[in-house]
């Protein structure tokens, strides 16, 4: 992969998206290349939770090339629109949590990367937009409807249909990021809470995403028996019993086998 890199320690997966030059713009091949490491997470079980940045300063990913774009003709919008959502939810799906470091431009596309991801923070420089109408477009790539899910019907609408961008602060006030830090330190409290998820049950909270993920979409009834199915099958790990005896023997910095 020539634009993306992947590191793992401890645990933690590091993806980069790296076309810094270009502002990690998102292309066909560059999709291509983050659906192949989306899949090498997804094989390994030694990683319990994601991180995904963009490389530099300045953005996280700026928005879809839009050279590539203006060549496309209706014919070949709709296959670039399926690859471009389907490596999105293979992210969103992704049995670990996932967290979106946004340190700058998150842009149409890098918008609607971030909104894949089950947790968003961001660098106090950061950018958030859904400028496609604009440029003659819609969002493409799950923009229209995560949207809505996250910051709610109106905002989701005001954002599409003005194609206006919003600073940091303004995302974090409407629940779009969960958390706001310097751009120096951007990286480590990501990496900070991604080693606090680690440190968790890989299981159980596999068990959870996938009981939070599937229950909203469906009735409060049909939620339930999701979650009381994914509850049920965390008692079949031996995972389940350590921790339940460390907690009766008020046992401390106990490590997960992931069985």
């Amino acid at each position: 992969m020539e634009n993306i890199k992947l590191e793992i320690q401890d645990h933690i997966g590091i993806l980069t998206i790296s076309r810094e030059k270009a502002l990690n713009a998102l292309n066909t091949n560059i999709l291509k290349e983050l659906g192949e490491a989306v899949e090498t997470v997804q094989n390994n079980r030694d990683i319990r939770c994601l991180v995904i940045t963009g490389e530099g300063s300045k953005a996280f990913v700026a928005g879809a090339d839009i050279a590539e774009m203006l060549a496309t003709d209706a014919s070949e919008g709709v296959p670039f629109s399926e690859l471009g959502s389907r490596v999105f939810l293979e992210i969103e799906r992704l049995p670990v949590p996932v967290i979106a470091a946004v340190n700058g431009y998150a842009l149409g596309g890098g918008c609607e990367l971030a909104l894949c991801c089950d947790i968003r923070i961001a660098s106090e420089n950061a950018l958030f937009g859904t400028p496609e109408v604009g440029l003659g477009l819609i969002p493409g790539w799950g923009g229209t409807q995560r949207l809505a899910r996250i910051v709610g019907l109106g905002m989701a609408k005001e954002m599409v249909f003005t194609g206006s961008s919003i600073h940091a602060a303004e995302a974090l006030s409407i629940g779009l990021v969960n958390h706001v830090f310097p751009q120096d330190t951007l990286m480590d409290e990501a990496l900070k809470k991604a080693k606090k998820i680690a440190g968790n049950a890989p299981i159980a909270v596999r068990n959870a995403k996938k009981a939070i993920n599937e229950g909203m979409q469906c009735d409060m009834d049909s939620g339930l028996k999701i979650e009381t199915e994914k509850f049920g099958l965390c008692f079949a790990s031996r995972d389940a019993k350590k921790g339940m005896n460390a907690f009766l023997n008020r046992e401390k910095g106990i490590e997960f086998d992931n069985q």
